[in-house]
């Protein structure tokens, strides 16, 4: 598709992804592991998926369901479920690991590549970390060099079907390089902020950034 065929707001994406690249904005340091350091330390592998919330699950409809992105950002929005699914779609696969020490591999992740969405709104050059809020009132924090990671997505979809309401449908945050708290289910809002601070676990004595690798799982690691 040329760009002559793409609408104004996806070809100020592909331009504003363009800079990105030129400035090497956005890069986390990390690299791939290998094989022999798939899974964290402390973590065991599963094959199903468990379910862990706060003790309730929000059951929002896609006619209902709506994303509110703002803060420090240019553009902010509120995207409706067509707006979403109007967005470039990306597939992703994916590893997730629990704090709770279980770990699943190969995870097929359908939705909005957070880079895509941060060229949508167009981020100040003065945010360092995003707030999540959830429709269950649930936050967690990140920082936004985390949120951009190349593999992280805003999905709608898990092994090429919806996401169901257990698992945080119909949309969460997925943050492979994180412990899995930090993906927020049910996706309710998006806050750019200047200063990172923290959400409901973060306050309850769990790790500021979570890195499974290093560990993170509490305040004092």
């Amino acid at each position: 598709m040329s760009d002559e065929e793409l609408s104004p707001e996806l070809t100020k994406l592909t331009v504003t992804k363009q800079r990105w690249a030129a400035e090497g904005k956005f890069l986390t340091g990390r690299v791939a592991r290998p094989d022999s350091d798939r899974l964290p330390p402390g973590q065991h592998l599963v094959k199903n998926w468990p379910v862990l919330d706060l003790g309730q699950q929000p059951h929002i409809s896609q006619s209902q369901w709506k994303l509110e992105v703002a803060g420090l950002v240019a553009a902010p929005r509120s995207l409706t479920w067509q707006a979403f699914q109007d967005l470039p779609q990306s597939d992703m696969r994916s590893d997730i690991h629990c704090v709770t020490t279980w770990s699943r591999y190969d995870n097929d992740w359908v939705g909005v590549a957070t880079r895509d969405l941060l060229a949508l709104v167009s981020p100040s050059d003065t945010a360092n970390a995003v707030m999540l809020t959830s429709y269950d009132g649930y936050t967690t924090n990140l920082p936004l060099a985390d949120f951009a990671a190349e593999d992280a997505i805003i999905a709608h979809s898990w092994d090429g079907k919806p996401l169901t309401t257990d698992h945080g449908g119909p949309v969460r945050l997925v943050v492979p390089h994180l412990y899995f708290w930090k993906s927020a289910k049910w996706l309710k809002r998006i806050d750019f902020l200047a200063v990172d601070r923290p959400g409901f676990w973060e306050k309850n004595g769990y790790h500021m950034r979570g890195d499974p690798w290093a560990e993170e799982r509490y305040s004092e690691d």
